[in-house]
């Protein structure tokens, strides 16, 4: 019999970490999923913490099977300090009802509207898989911005595999520049490279870029994004201080290896990167100056 607490708990504790001389902390949670402390405060970018789609796919020709285990539980990671939450687009490993829900019904449970930042053309949908009013729901697109706290979020068009528009002509699918202190992070949503997106992004002097690297795989069925090497340019293109990939290691039929394009890639171009194991802190401290 042990009075360990349980590992949920001692991660809720980690993520719960906070500094206050200015730098910020964000850990990887798995495919594009980040969580970014900034003093106090905590955004959530696209978590995928269940096993939807494990599920969904387990008698098909395209099974979703797990390569990590889900680092931590959402009832959890709802009580790790977050203050706001963002999906780029509406595939469920992005806008995820078996994460969100849990965490939006802890928020009840404790009278706090979580605010949730999605892409307008989305707005509906996201209410219905987090189950809160639409009316809860912070709707962005091409070029508009909303602050939440500390957070600046501004919405930046993703190509995956083009920029879509609905009806409306709001984008289907952002990435998001996230500004907060003296930082700027770069979280690119799932995309493709496209005309003009070097010029968007140039401006908003990128601290660090968060990208896919996973590339594209139309045999398997997999809509586009950048691959390794694609990434690396990217990131030294728009002048960013660092890179972080993702949206690998999480499904054994969609995934790549950073060792195989991006680092090579990154080595070659001089641009500096970090490689994250799901679950690792990354500390602001390590951007270049």
């Amino acid at each position: 019999m042990t009075n360990e607490p349980p590992v949920q708990a001692l991660r809720m504790a980690y993520l719960r970490e906070q500094v206050y001389d200015g730098s910020f902390l964000l850990w990887w949670l798995g495919q594009s999923g980040f969580g970014i402390r900034y003093r106090d405060e905590m955004i959530v970018v696209d978590p995928y913490l269940s096993d939807c789609l494990t599920h969904k796919y387990a008698k098909t020709d395209k099974p979703h099977v797990r390569m990590k285990p889900i680092f931590i539980e959402p009832v959890w990671l709802a009580q790790s300090l977050i203050t706001v939450i963002t999906a780029s687009h509406h595939h469920t490993d992005h806008l995820d009802p078996g994460t969100l829900r849990p965490i939006m019904a802890k928020f009840q449970e404790w009278k706090h509207v979580l605010p949730f930042v999605v892409p307008e053309a989305w707005r509906s949908l996201a209410a219905e898989r987090a189950g809160v009013p639409a009316s809860n729901i912070i709707g962005l697109d091409d070029g508009t911005s909303t602050r939440t706290g500390s957070f600046e979020i501004v919405g930046v068009p993703a190509a995956h595999e083009a920029i879509d528009r609905d009806d409306a002509g709001q984008c289907q699918y952002l990435g998001y520049v996230i500004r907060f202190g003296k930082w700027s992070v770069y979280h690119s949503g799932d995309t493709v490279l496209y005309d003009g997106m070097v010029d968007r992004l140039g401006p908003f002097n990128i601290d660090l870029a968060l990208l896919p690297i996973n590339g594209r795989a139309p045999e398997r069925r997999v809509a586009g994004n950048l691959n390794g090497r694609e990434a690396a340019q990217l990131a030294k293109d728009i002048g960013a201080k660092l890179v972080i990939p993702c949206h690998y290691d999480m499904f054994e039929f969609n995934t790549a290896d950073p060792a195989d394009e991006f680092i090579p890639e990154c080595q070659r171009l001089g641009q500096p990167y970090r490689v994250l194991q799901q679950g690792e802190r990354f500390s602001s401290t390590e951007i270049p100056e």
